[in-house]
């Protein structure tokens, strides 16, 4: 195969040189799937969290995840100084707690049902998946910091479809499409990257 030019962007796409302006940026990340967690903690007794998806596996030896938490968090601060933290994988129907989380406020656990887990980290009842985690290192990165986490232990809840955020907006998954291969020499082999 030889590069073809016509094919080098998106349809429509037009690549800008320069500095790159806040909106474009979230509008073109937007194009990115992510899923929804809530990051949790507890510190003096108050349970603390907030929203985000900004959360990614990071390693399986040792097992170490990240998230990455705004400078201007206030849930940050908590969070670091229990030095543990919880990671609750919201599935489609806990979008309303999604939004609970995504917005400041001292009563977001008020009406959840939550359990503390061994490192006392608020695990919210019907999540997708749970992880407890302490916290490795702290790197900051623009206006976010990176926060990697050792998890000590982890666990998977019941299996429906986990929440989506796509283009500004929550989704969920649908039936699969055939893939697309862009040439017939490529071969599908089982993924090994997760």
């Amino acid at each position: 195969m030889t590069p073809d030019a016509s094919v080098a962007l998106p349809q429509g796409g037009q690549l800008t040189a320069g500095p790159v302006d806040a909106s474009r940026f979230r509008r073109v990340l937007g194009e990115f799937c992510t899923g929804v967690v809530v990051i949790t903690a507890q510190a003096g007794g108050q349970p603390v969290g907030f929203a985000c998806q900004s959360f990614s596996s990071l390693s399986l030896d040792p097992p170490l995840v990240l998230f990455c938490p705004t400078r201007t968090s206030r849930s940050w601060p908590v969070i670091a100084q229990a030095g543990h933290f919880g990671v609750n994988v919201l599935s489609a129907e806990q979008r309303e707690i999604s939004s609970v989380f995504g917005r400041p406020g001292r009563e977001k656990f008020a009406a959840l049902d939550w359990a503390p887990s061994p490192n006392g980290a608020p695990l919210l009842a019907r999540a997708l998946a749970w992880l407890d985690c302490t916290v490795e290192t702290v790197h900051e990165a623009g206006d976010h910091h990176v926060v990697v986490g050792r998890v000590d232990g982890l666990a998977a809840g019941a299996a429906t479809s986990p929440l989506l955020f796509h283009r500004g907006h929550y989704t969920t998954t649908t039936e699969q499409p055939d893939p697309w291969l862009p040439h017939p020499d490529l071969r599908t082999e089982p993924d090994s990257w997760f």
